[in-house]
């Protein structure tokens, strides 16, 4: 006799006499189940005494509709039975956590003070838009395999991030703790991290040596905080071998940060108070592709000619700085943005990354890659001259 219960799947079936006991479909290959249900029936049960062949085709045909159904349910389920029955029970009353999605547990905007108790399955934790202002050292010690937790807008302070928390989750690869109320980068971290995200908190301090051992950080967020130059250093920054993205737009720099990582793809630093750049500072960042200067201090005079000559750039961003002269730019560059400085005039001769003359009319890939260009709110007249778009065969936006 074949039995089930709707939701968990229990079969009880005895065949050439032998008792095959309580099994789970989800724990027999697809193959075997399939064949198993499609023969000796599903949902309906087995039927012994088919009037007609029509009728059995039937009853057939409405198994093989549950086959599929008991399938999406298995495909929705990447933990063992037992996991899921333990992770679900033990969800806090303060919390969701959905069936199809056990491994996270949503605790978001719910007017939280205090971490309830974390079901032990969980790898996705939720608690942003809450009250929290202390992360006990035991806060988390059911929850030994988290992979990913949001701590976004909430009242932590460095004070109140308990010692060892933190790296006692071997498994971590995404903190988010942006808008809270921290001082300084806590310390120490997991070595799984890869995402830190730690935006427009009132960071002053970075821990030295707190990246060490940090391989597998891409991705370090620190925009909106209040970083001067002293906590910016090779030494605060060291152990950050592989880092892709580093964003420190909105602090309170004056120079150009220093130690940044080789691997550094992405460079933000928007919103500071920026004067100059050293010459051939970006021979150290061979990988800098997207770099953003918006809302600095930069002059032209603090700006070497061939300071962004670089052919790792694609994206170079220097709005709303004090340039009057537009500087020498890769041939590779996809994207320049020079809106809202003092630039007066604009000409082939010194914008153009090779001779004028010398770029023919095929689109190439030696020719001049650039495709957009802002150049609004500065001294500049239209029309745009000829020896410009003669140039840039690429461009498909000018700005003026």
């Amino acid at each position: 006799m074949l039995t089930e219960t709707i939701g968990w799947h229990t079969l009880n079936e005895t065949a050439s006499g032998t008792n095959m006991g309580k099994v789970r479909p989800a724990s027999l290959s697809f193959e075997t189940t399939f064949w198993f249900l499609y023969r000796e029936g599903c949902c309906t049960g087995k039927f012994e005494n088919q009037k007609n062949k029509l009728s059995c085709e039937m009853a057939r045909l409405q198994n093989l509709l549950c086959i599929f159904c008991l399938v999406g349910l298995s495909a929705t389920q990447d933990m063992p039975y037992e996991e899921l029955v333990a992770q679900i029970k033990a969800c806090p009353k303060e919390c969701r956590c959905p069936p199809n999605f056990a491994r996270a547990v949503y605790c978001d905007n719910k007017g939280l003070k205090n971490l309830p108790k974390i079901p032990p399955y969980t790898w996705y934790l939720y608690l942003q838009n809450n009250l929290i202002e202390t992360l006990s050292s035991d806060a988390l010690q059911n929850a030994t395999q988290l992979r990913w937790i949001n701590l976004n807008r909430n009242r932590i302070t460095s004070e109140g991030v308990g010692d060892g928390l933190l790296s006692s989750m071997t498994n971590l690869a995404h903190l988010y703790m942006d808008d809270n109320l921290l001082s300084s980068v806590p310390s120490p971290l997991p070595a799984s991290l890869e995402h830190l995200r730690l935006s427009r908190n009132r960071i002053s301090k970075i821990p030295a040596g707190v990246f060490v051992g940090l391989e597998k950080l891409s991705l370090l967020d620190l925009q909106g905080n209040k970083l001067m130059d002293d906590a910016v250093t090779e030494v605060s920054l060291k152990g950050l071998s592989n880092l892709v993205q580093i964003n420190l737009a909105k602090n309170q720099l004056s120079k150009m940060p220093l130690g940044l990582p080789p691997s550094t793809t992405q460079l933000y630093l928007d919103g500071n108070n920026i004067d100059k750049i050293p010459a051939g500072y970006f021979k150290g960042l061979p990988k800098v592709a997207f770099l953003r200067l918006n809302n600095n201090k930069l002059g032209s005079g603090g700006v070497p000619k061939d300071v962004f000559n670089r052919s790792s750039i694609l994206d170079l961003q220097l709005s709303y700085n004090q340039l009057t002269e537009v500087p020498l730019i890769p041939s590779g560059l996809e994207h320049l943005h020079l809106d809202h400085n003092k630039i007066t005039n604009v000409n082939g001769s010194n914008i153009c990354p090779v001779p004028v003359d010398a770029v023919d009319d095929s689109l190439n890939e030696s020719a001049p890659q650039l495709r957009y260009l802002r150049l609004d709110g500065n001294e500049i007249n239209p029309p745009i001259p000829r020896d410009v778009i003669t140039c840039f065969r690429f461009l498909r936006s000018i700005v003026i």
